[in-house]
């Protein structure tokens, strides 16, 4: 088996080769001539599987390190023979550290508290429910759509989009991007959306670029339908996101929520043991990150003991200055992101006592 493999992508050298001959070929390179001879491909998001990559290629498996796979034409390798895989849920922990951090951000900077809000989530999935469960540890009201999910289960535990508009003062997205069917999301937040707004929320995307319509967002703060935004991902990424949404966002971050290493190390986890199962192969062994170097929180003099120990693993606003300085390198900012860990890899000390179920709650030791 011949495999061609995103260069980028961690946690999978020295273990691909198990189950072929391997060529690691950096994001931008993967191209119709470099995996024109493959017979896997084990790629992320930034790679499009569609016919003008794929199309008089040997390929026919195909392994997405990610949750999301609308960077998959999905009919034409069903068409064609082609199988795919992609990692669900494995972002989602990451995912929901991202917007922990970012409301912990924006209650501090408004002088507010998790218990005076009410969070709608729309997309209850892998990512949304993760949100859903941090948000739901340290306080928040939740109110949570996802119409696919309730015709399945039935309608107790969900709302419909309505009541998110009528009820949230902040409403997060948490779909995939589906452009038809029974329930598209494609410019799921456009301006008709906005208008409905009762209560001028926060509005946060760390869904996918284009369930929401990035000028429609800039276009509702500028009216006062929404009273601010925090952003990750981006209409047109890479190369063309919308650089006003950027400059008057709460966050702005280049589609890196769901960037942890522990994530990575879940989602490579899981390619590899579909590229396993494809081959015939042996499974393999879960590698897990390295510690982190400051891996002990101390909270004897924090003022803020929860936001001091969810931003010491980490903190958007890094992630937000490293996009404001380069907005033109948004994958590279991607392809070299820095080394993150989650709550897990880190231990308290000196906790307060009426913090100390909250934290352990999120996954930090004590």
């Amino acid at each position: 088996m011949k495999i061609v493999a995103d260069a980028n992508i961690p946690y999978i050298k020295g273990r691909l080769e198990e189950y072929g001959e391997v060529t690691y070929v950096p994001t931008e390179e993967i191209d119709a001539a470099a995996v024109k001879e493959a017979d896997i491909l084990f790629v992320r998001t930034p790679t499009k599987c569609r016919p003008a990559l794929l199309e008089g290629s040997r390929c026919r498996f195909i392994a997405t390190a990610s949750c999301g796979f609308d960077h998959i034409d999905t009919e034409y390798c069903a068409a064609h023979s082609i199988e795919w895989r992609n990692a669900p849920g494995c972002n989602a922990p990451s995912v929901a550290q991202y917007i922990l951090a970012s409301l912990l951000l924006y209650m501090d900077a408004v002088g507010s508290a998790p218990e005076k809000h009410t969070v709608g989530i729309i997309g209850a999935g892998h990512v949304g429910s993760a949100v859903a469960a941090a948000l739901r540890k340290v306080g928040f009201n939740l109110l949570l759509n996802d119409p696919p999910r309730a015709e399945a289960e039935g309608a107790d535990g969900f709302v419909p989009l309505s009541e998110i508009e009528e009820k949230c003062d902040i409403i997060t997205l948490h779909t995939p991007l589906i452009k038809e069917g029974a329930h598209p999301t494609r410019h799921l937040a456009d301006a008709e959306f906005f208008s409905r707004l009762k209560r001028k929320p926060l509005f946060i995307n760390a869904a996918r670029g284009g369930v929401a319509d990035d000028k429609a967002v800039l276009e509702a703060k500028h009216s006062g339908q929404i009273r601010d935004f925090i952003i990750d991902c981006w209409e047109n990424e890479p190369a063309g996101i919308y650089l006003p949404l950027m400059d008057e966002a709460f966050i702005a971050t280049p589609h890196i929520a769901g960037y942890s290493d522990d994530g990575k190390a879940v989602g490579s986890y899981m390619s590899l043991c579909e590229v396993a199962r494809y081959c015939g192969g042996k499974q393999p062994d879960m590698q897990y990150p390295s510690e982190p170097d400051n891996a002990v929180i101390d909270l004897a003099t924090a003022k803020n003991p929860l936001l001091a120990a969810v931003l010491h693993s980490y903190d958007p606003r890094n992630d937000f200055a490293r996009l404001k300085k380069a907005p033109d390198s948004f994958e590279a900012l991607r392809n070299n992101y820095p080394f993150r860990r989650e709550y897990n890899a880190y231990r308290i000390q000196n906790a307060p006592k009426e913090y100390a179920g909250i934290l352990e709650n999120l996954g930090f030791g004590l």
